[in-house]
């Protein structure tokens, strides 16, 4: 994960780096809308490697119905990264749809599966401005501008404590089917529930992928995976683009 805010674990040359493209990016006289098309002249390959591998990840699950789930999307890239690719590569699958849960207020609560030598987390870590959340529904809108059925809702966020929010909107959502659970919630407790309640609605052939596995950092994310499916009952497999993220395919 990368990740700028009240946590920051960037080095000094990365920190520089980051002033540097954004200096470039606002003092270029290009207008906005020729850089958002030209976007790979303003990014850093890392970002753009993040992006290869969530594309190479939503292609695995193309061939299996259910919707894709992500559990933490932080500023929202991942949410309508996933948008984005259903409406490229199955514009009329309206079964599929993008459903997010997140806070939009940083960390609920931390639990001590999620302590570690460097880094002290509290509730509210990881918080990005008081108005995501709206700024998120903007940018939806203007996704469901430019994509085929746009009268069938794509995108939806569920907004609060997963612990509590992912049991009720199964309860509300009895038919749910999973073709990809993407994990990004970073701590123990809602990854666990999340695993709990989601994994029996997965086909054999879903995927169910790990943005904080195997990360000092964050270690409540693989405290949660050992106490559920167990990590010796999951062929694990990295992505050739990104060295956080990892997947493994259900039923193998």
């Amino acid at each position: 994960m990368y990740f700028q805010g009240n946590i920051n674990k960037h080095t000094n040359v990365e920190q520089e780096l980051f002033k540097d493209y954004s200096n470039y990016f606002e003092s270029s006289a290009i207008p906005t809308i020729n850089k958002l098309q030209n976007f790979t002249k303003y990014i850093r390959r890392q970002d753009l490697s993040r992006f290869l591998a969530k594309n190479e990840i939503f292609n695995m699950q193309l061939d299996i119905p259910g919707s894709i789930v992500e559990c933490g999307t932080y500023m929202g890239g991942g949410a309508l990264s996933f948008g984005q690719l259903s409406s490229i590569n199955e514009p009329y699958n309206h079964n599929r749809k993008i459903i997010v849960f997140d806070t939009f207020e940083g960390f609920p609560e931390v639990s001590i599966e999620d302590k570690n030598d460097e880094i002290d987390y509290k509730s509210g870590d990881l918080s990005t401005h008081k108005d995501i959340y709206e700024e998120l529904k903007t940018s939806i809108q203007l996704f469901d501008k430019n994509r085929p059925l746009n009268h069938i809702e794509k995108i939806e966020l569920i907004k609060g404590d997963a612990t509590k929010t992912i049991p009720a909107y199964i309860e509300s959502n009895k038919h749910l089917m999973i073709s990809l659970l993407y994990l990004d919630f970073d701590i123990y407790e809602p990854t666990k529930i999340a695993i709990n309640n989601f994994i029996t609605r997965m086909a054999k052939g879903s995927i169910i992928a790990f943005d904080e596995l195997n990360t000092k950092n964050f270690p409540g994310e693989t405290m949660a995976v050992l106490e559920t499916i167990g990590i010796n009952n999951l062929k694990l497999r990295k992505t050739k683009y990104d060295s956080y993220i990892s997947y493994a395919i259900i039923g193998e």
